[in-house]
């Protein structure tokens, strides 16, 4: 009865999803003229629907942040990486952050909303077959999001754990990042479940996943080295992944 549901719901979320990413593309388009805030409002909202058109295949989402995070400091959001729909789940929770994403150069064009957003909102694109050329490109990043005080949000595994096993960390891209914003505090973020969505690539998006993203404690630097740092976010992560699943009598 559940996949039948699933089969069901699946195509309207799509259409769904569509449609919020073409809706607020041509709203970007608009609102970048105006200025940066602009854009930024624009995005959010983007975000927000994106989650919203999850609902409609029953998706529940609980998004939790406990911890106070410090307003006048960069941040360096770290995230495991399960789905898609992770980045609209951080673009939300980290609004108020000016969250930008350290993200692959495949992701500029094609993708209505989200590759314009990359673009154009102050994001990173990385060509990943060229080791130097993407370290140079976050060094500079980290020096802009230093100098603004906005919150780079980084996904060290550098692709999506489609079991939902959280794969080893790709350390150098994430110490790069730590060490060019010297002020940032570091974020970890736990996401776990919205592997589920994408379990069948979307052949359905499975009926009634609960996807869970935690803020977690945040790290400050001082006092610390860049490696000890990174070495710290990654298990900080694990160990929450493994309690939530425990507490939900998963293993």
């Amino acid at each position: 009865m559940r996949n039948a549901i699933s089969w069901l719901l699946t195509p309207l979320h799509l259409a769904s999803f569509m449609a919020v990413l073409l809706i607020f593309h041509v709203a970007q388009v608009l609102a970048l003229p105006f200025g940066y805030t602009a854009h930024k409002r624009v995005v959010d909202y983007l975000n927000l629907g994106v989650l919203a058109s999850l609902k409609i295949i029953g998706t529940r989402i609980v998004l939790s942040c406990e911890h106070a995070l410090p307003a006048d400091v960069p941040l360096v959001i770290v995230a495991n990486h399960q789905s898609m729909y992770d980045i609209p789940m951080l673009g939300w929770v980290f609004r108020n952050h000016h969250p930008k994403f350290v993200a692959k150069v495949e992701l500029a064009r094609g993708l209505p909303s989200i590759s314009y957003n990359l673009r154009h909102g102050g994001s990173v694109l990385i060509d990943r077959s060229d080791a130097r050329s993407a370290m140079r490109a976050i060094q500079k990043f980290g020096k802009v999001v230093e100098e603004h005080r906005y919150a780079a949000c980084i996904f060290p595994e550098g692709t999506r754990a489609r079991d939902g096993v959280m794969k080893e960390f790709n350390l150098a891209g994430l110490l790069a990042l730590v060490r060019a914003t010297p002020s940032a505090t570091i974020v970890p973020v736990a996401i776990d479940g919205s592997w589920e969505l994408m379990r069948y690539r979307m052949r359905p998006i499975p009926f009634g996943v609960h996807v869970k993203c935690t803020v977690l404690a945040p790290i400050s630097q001082q006092e610390k080295s860049g490696k000890a740092v990174v070495s710290m976010v990654e298990e900080k992560i694990r160990e929450a992944l493994r309690d939530g699943r425990s507490a939900d009598g998963r293993s």
